[in-house]
């Protein structure tokens, strides 16, 4: 049978061939740095391309309903087509529906003033994420089928977050009350309450 020998222990300091290491650490350093720079091009190229590319436009209404739009509203132009509205599914968010209470209108990060929905990016059961999703869903809808106002609401023009507190109606009906009726939302009492 035979016997291990015992391993040998060495004091002092090997010397250590460091070539291997300073090449893997620089092929690292160049890979992080290569990902980085494409990073910047693409962030770059996808703000030219936001620049660049046309909004898609849906008519809606008379120009009589647009113009009343544009006269209680700092976020209309003449025209009487307005963006139509998808989800926001990426960092370029101009006109597209975060949540449903919460959209970017021109550029401009809205939160509806008059309603509470419940929590998608951060909801605490499955419960309030399901309802949160159809609120989001049926609050893109909404905006959608028609001109609608964007009104300022009491002394306070935004919230803790910068988002511009506003209300928005149509044709003198507050949107954020359709989404109450429908079960969707409730009427915003100053403080959040659970969904769970």
């Amino acid at each position: 049978m035979k016997t291990k020998r015992p391993k040998v222990v060495k004091f002092g300091k090997p010397k250590r061939d460091l070539s291997a290491p300073l090449v893997l650490g620089g092929a690292v350093a160049l890979g992080i740095g290569a990902a980085f720079l494409w990073s910047v091009i693409e962030t770059d190229s996808a703000a030219l391309a936001t620049e660049a590319e046309p909004i898609t436009l849906m008519g809606h209404g008379t120009a009589e309903e647009a113009a009343a739009a544009e006269a209680t509203s700092d976020l209309f132009n003449s025209d009487p087509e307005q963006p139509y509205l998808q989800l926001c599914e990426d960092s370029r968010r101009f006109n597209c529906v975060v949540d449903g209470d919460t959209l970017w209108l021109n550029g401009k990060k809205i939160r509806v003033a008059d309603i509470d929905t419940p929590e998608v990016s951060s909801p605490q059961c499955d419960y309030e994420y399901d309802l949160g999703m159809r609120a989001t869903y049926r609050f893109r809808d909404l905006l959608n089928e028609g001109p609608f106002s964007v009104e300022g609401i009491g002394d306070r023009d935004t919230d803790r977050f910068g988002r511009q507190l506003r209300v928005i109606t149509r044709k003198g009906q507050s949107i954020g009350d359709m989404l109450v009726s429908e079960g969707l939302a409730r009427t915003w009492t100053g403080r959040r309450e659970p969904w769970c």
